[in-house]
């Protein structure tokens, strides 16, 4: 539940496809037409959905199912999930057509080339049309070509191009369900984007919270392959070490990085807000008489003013420091900004890291 009511679950474009596959070969098969279809996840659970958009030629079918995500902020959400089918040698073959992006770098889930159909949607889409082979005796092969109309115009949107699938949307899902408000699918992309960074052969990652860290990380030092990790501070130093990386350099804006000087490393408001009370403290502590005003300031740029002639920065990044030395073992930094301003402070090991990513850059 959220706010008193109950959200609604959606289904991934994994589900859709393979209800569209499985449609389109039941009428290539059977020479009928279908308009409901069912699959059965991959928890067991069995789904009905409507087919859309058919199209009946002589020598394959196609259709689509409407992409319907819940209550989860999807952008896919509303797109057609299309399959066309026809008759191959043997085997379910599975490609994807328009809209569908190509993977370009090793790393992720399919090797580079591929359509960017993930591992469980491949096999959802080989079990439901084998059910339709099976069920009209049919013992040659099935081609499949997925395709989504405006698809690489959707994935703009997505974090595609920086993991390195281009020209269209990736085909997910794990449990074919999409969980309402679901946090994973953002978790899940800041691994496989750092992954990929690793695989790669880069031992240094330099995470930023959203587009300020990256731009600022691009201009003031040359970075161009930051990992954004939204709120998720914590989880993305914990990617880093499992991953093997052997340096973390974190960029990021006052408004962010200044919750981590209190140990909050989900630095969503929804979870703790803390900025004002951590700048307090630290200016407190060195000495600022008028430090209550901090917590009447709407921004930290605001309350910079105030403690910029001070040695509460100071303080701050260290306590920055202890905090992010405590969840990991590597070697870490982090490099504090102000859009007016600039760099206004950094870690203990922050120069470090950053002389040795020039000497990489270089």
């Amino acid at each position: 539940m959220k706010s008193g009511r109950f959200l609604k679950k959606g289904y991934t474009t994994g589900t859709c496809a393979a209800a569209a596959a499985k449609a389109a070969a039941r009428m290539l098969l059977a020479d009928d037409m279908v308009f409901v279809e069912s699959i059965t996840l991959p928890s067991g659970e069995n789904v009905s959905f409507d087919i859309d958009n058919i199209k009946i030629e002589e020598d394959y079918v196609s259709c689509a199912v409407k992409k319907y995500s819940g209550d989860d902020p999807d952008v896919t959400d509303g797109l057609m999930i299309c399959a066309t089918v026809r008759r191959e040698d043997n085997g379910v073959k599975i490609d994807g057509g328009e809209g569908i992006g190509r993977v370009t770098k090793s790393g992720l889930d399919q090797p580079v080339g591929s359509a960017a159909i993930n591992s469980v949607p491949r096999q959802m889409i080989r079990t439901a049309v084998g059910e339709v082979c099976s069920q009209y005796d049919y013992d040659g092969g099935i081609k499949v070509v997925i395709s989504v109309p405006n698809g690489e115009e959707i994935a703009k949107k997505t974090f595609n191009v920086r993991l390195g699938i281009e020209g269209g949307i990736s085909i997910l899902g794990t449990s074919g369900i999409v969980e309402p408000m679901s946090e994973k699918a953002i978790l899940d992309t800041v691994f496989l984007e750092m992954k990929t960074r690793r695989e790669t052969g880069d031992s240094t990652v330099v995470i930023v919270p959203g587009n300020y860290g990256e731009e600022f990380a691009r201009e003031e030092y040359g970075i161009t392959n930051a990992v954004q990790c939204s709120n998720f501070i914590g989880d993305a130093i914990d990617y880093a070490s499992d991953l093997g990386f052997s340096q973390v350099l974190i960029i990021s804006h006052m408004g962010k990085l200044a919750k981590l000087g209190s140990g909050i490393m989900n630095t969503h408001s929804k979870y703790a807000d803390g900025r004002m009370e951590t700048l307090a403290l630290c200016a407190a502590l060195a000495g600022v008489e008028d430090f209550g005003k901090i917590l009447d300031c709407v921004t930290t740029d605001e309350a910079y003013e105030i403690i910029r002639d001070t040695k509460t920065i100071d303080i701050l990044m260290d306590r920055i420091d202890m905090y992010l030395k405590r969840r990991t073992d590597l070697n870490i930094g982090a490099v504090m900004f102000s859009k007016k301003y600039g760099v206004i402070g950094k870690t203990t090991d922050a120069d470090k890291i950053l002389g040795d990513i020039k000497w990489y850059i270089s």
